[in-house]
C-alpha cells in the first residue's frame, strides 16, 4: 500500500477511535460527586447540628420515640443542664458517633466512588465510611462497629448511567445518639438505616441523603431527607481534627469531670463527688 494511502487509513482510524470515546465520556457509569460537601444549615434554628435539618435539636426533632427512649431523651438534657453529658457521654469522651450522626457532616464530607466500594471521608473521631457495591450479600456473621457494615447498589433513572446510591447498615455497637442532646437509638444496636444518596435534579451542586432509620427506639421508621451542599473551591484543603486535642473533659471511674484553666480537676456538675484517691497519699 502506498505510504500516502497509510497514512489516511492511520488517521481514519484514529479519527474513528476519538469519535466512539466521546459517547462513552457522556455516559460516565457514576455520578460526579468529586468536592467538599458542607451541611446544609437552615437559617433561624440554633443549637448543634441535628438529624432533620429543618427542626431544632434534641426535643425540637419531635422524633417518633417511645415513651420509654423519650423518658431517656428528657433525663439526658437534665443531666446537661446540670453539667453532664448525658447519653452523649460517650462521644464527648471522643469514641466515634457512628451512624446516623456521623454523616451529619460536622466537617465537610468527601465521597470517593470505585467501581467495588465508596468511600465516604469524614474526619474526626469518625474516619470514613465503606460502603460495598460489588454485588455481595450479608455476611452471616457481622463484627459491630460505630459506623455499622453497609451495602449499596447503584440505580438510574433511565438516563443510561448510574445516578442514585442505595444503601442499607447495619451491624453496629454504641452507644450512639441522633445528635449532642443525647436523642437516643436503642441500645440493643440493632437499627436498619436505608439511605438514597443522589444529586439534585435542578441542581448538581446539593446533594440528598434520604435516611431512613428502623430502630427499636422508635414507634415508627424516622425519615428525613439530609441535605449537602459542594463547596466552590474545586482544591480544597481537609483538615485534621481530633476529639482528644484540647478536650478539657476526663473521665475516672465512670465519672466525668473538668480541667480548669491550670490543669486542675474540678466538679462538671453540682454536687458531684471527688474520684477514689485511696491510692494517692
Amino acid at each position: 500500500m502506498p505510504k500516502g494511502r497509510l497514512g489516511l487509513v492511520a488517521l481514519a482510524a484514529v479519527l474513528a477511535m476519538s469519535a466512539g470515546a466521546a459517547p462513552a465520556a457522556d455516559q460516565a457509569p457514576y455520578p460526579d460527586w468529586q468536592g467538599a460537601w458542607a451541611r446544609f444549615v437552615v437559617r433561624g434554628l440554633g443549637g448543634q447540628p441535628s438529624f432533620d435539618q429543618t427542626k431544632p435539636w434534641g426535643l425540637g426533632q419531635e422524633a417518633p420515640l417511645t415513651a420509654e427512649y423519650r423518658k431517656i431523651l428528657e433525663d439526658s438534657i437534665a443531666d446537661q443542664a446540670q453539667g453532664g453529658q448525658g447519653n452523649f457521654a460517650e462521644h464527648a469522651q471522643c469514641y466515634p458517633a457512628g451512624m446516623p450522626l456521623m454523616m451529619v457532616a460536622f466537617r465537610p464530607l468527601e465521597f470517593v466512588v470505585t467501581p467495588q466500594t465508596t468511600y465516604v471521608l469524614v474526619g474526626g473521631s469518625d474516619h470514613y465510611r465503606r460502603i460495598f457495591t460489588d454485588g455481595r450479600d450479608w455476611p452471616s456473621d457481622i463484627t459491630p462497629s460505630y459506623s455499622g457494615y453497609s451495602i449499596g447498589r447503584w440505580t438510574n433513572a433511565g438516563g443510561g448511567h448510574n445516578d442514585t446510591l442505595e444503601i442499607e447498615t447495619r451491624g453496629f455497637k454504641g452507644r450512639r445518639a441522633y445528635d449532642a442532646t443525647g436523642l437516643p437509638l436503642h441500645f440493643d444496636n440493632q437499627s436498619i438505616i436505608k439511605e438514597r444518596i443522589h444529586l439534585d435534579p435542578s441542581d448538581p451542586n446539593v446533594m440528598h441523603d434520604e435516611t431512613t432509620v428502623i430502630d427499636h427506639a422508635l414507634t415508627r421508621p424516622w425519615t428525613v431527607d439530609k441535605k449537602y451542599v459542594r463547596r466552590p473551591n474545586p482544591h480544597p484543603d481537609w483538615e485534621e481534627a481530633y476529639c482528644v486535642e484540647g478536650t478539657a473533659l476526663v473521665t475516672i471511674g465512670g465519672e466525668m469531670y473538668y480541667l480548669d484553666g491550670d490543669g486542675l480537676l474540678m466538679p462538671a456538675r453540682k454536687g458531684q463527688k471527688a474520684p477514689d484517691l485511696r491510692h494517692f497519699k
